[in-house]
């Protein structure tokens, strides 16, 4: 019996070792340590955040607003890739290029029509683009929404995104690649394309992982929603990137060193 459990505590020792090699041969590194929360930190709302093996666990609490546990790091370019499973009853996503400030501030960008657009940001605030993660009926999971600035930027409706809408698997693991480089981004679920949107609002941020608040809905107390094997490649700048320093964010507080300037 020993020398089983022995030989059984190799084979998970090995394929460890193999999974990590192979991430950092193709360039991945993996933003869970699957120990802690390290490299983590919550913003915005009061639901629960744990670890249960591999994964980190999401739970919904009443009475408290959108929240986020977000990467330390900031993130500019890069290929993210991660597996999640959703309560039915709950709404979730995953932000990328998002940030928090302590002053109001205003981004500004250019809209469809090549006019330019603004986007007024409250103190404290937890802003930016989020893939949705949606197992209601409208299956709108992989499209792109702009978490407390403009709303949706790329929903998932017509026939052009019938398989994206149709791929999501409901109680069950699913698997987003999300690609942002330059003011391109694009997002995959379950191996089907979905969202191919092109918006220079935001060049950098952190990335976060959502439980979205519920109010006071009974029913939506203590639901989960569960995410895995995420891992990021960072990607070089590319030409039509916007400049880190140049992003088109204004401070609009009325007092401080930032007032009237533009700041990354």
């Amino acid at each position: 019996m020993k020398q089983f459990r022995l030989e059984t505590l190799l084979v998970v020792a090995l394929l460890a070792f193999n999974s990590a090699v192979a991430n950092a041969e193709d360039g991945f590194v993996s933003l869970f340590n699957g120990k802690n929360l390290d490299g983590w930190t919550q913003r915005g709302g009061k639901a629960t955040y744990a670890i249960e093996g591999d994964e980190i666990v999401g739970t919904s609490v009443p009475n408290t607003g959108n929240s986020f546990l977000c990467t330390d790091k900031n993130y500019a370019n890069f290929i993210l890739e991660v597996d999640y499973k959703v309560d039915p009853l709950l709404n979730s996503g995953i932000q990328i290029r998002s940030n928090q400030f302590d002053e109001e501030k205003v981004w500004t960008g250019t809209g469809k029509d090549g006019k330019e657009i603004k986007a007024r940001v409250a103190p404290g605030r937890v802003h930016g683009y989020q893939v949705e993660i949606d197992p209601s009926a409208r299956a709108w999971s992989a499209g792109i929404y702009d978490e407390g600035r403009r709303g949706w930027l790329y929903d998932l409706t017509g026939d052009k995104n019938a398989a994206a809408r149709a791929a999501f698997k409901q109680n069950e693991w699913n698997h987003y690649r999300i690609e942002a480089n330059g003011p391109h981004i694009r997002t995959w679920i379950n191996g089907v394309p979905a969202a191919d949107l092109t918006d220079d609002m935001t060049a950098t941020g952190f990335i976060a992982l959502q439980v979205h608040g519920i109010g006071k809905d009974q029913t939506k107390i203590g639901k989960q929603i569960r995410w895995k094997n995420i891992r990021l490649k960072e990607l070089p700048a590319t030409a039509a990137a916007v400049p880190v320093g140049e992003q088109m964010l204004h401070f609009a507080g009325k007092n401080g060193p930032g007032v009237k300037k533009k700041s990354s």
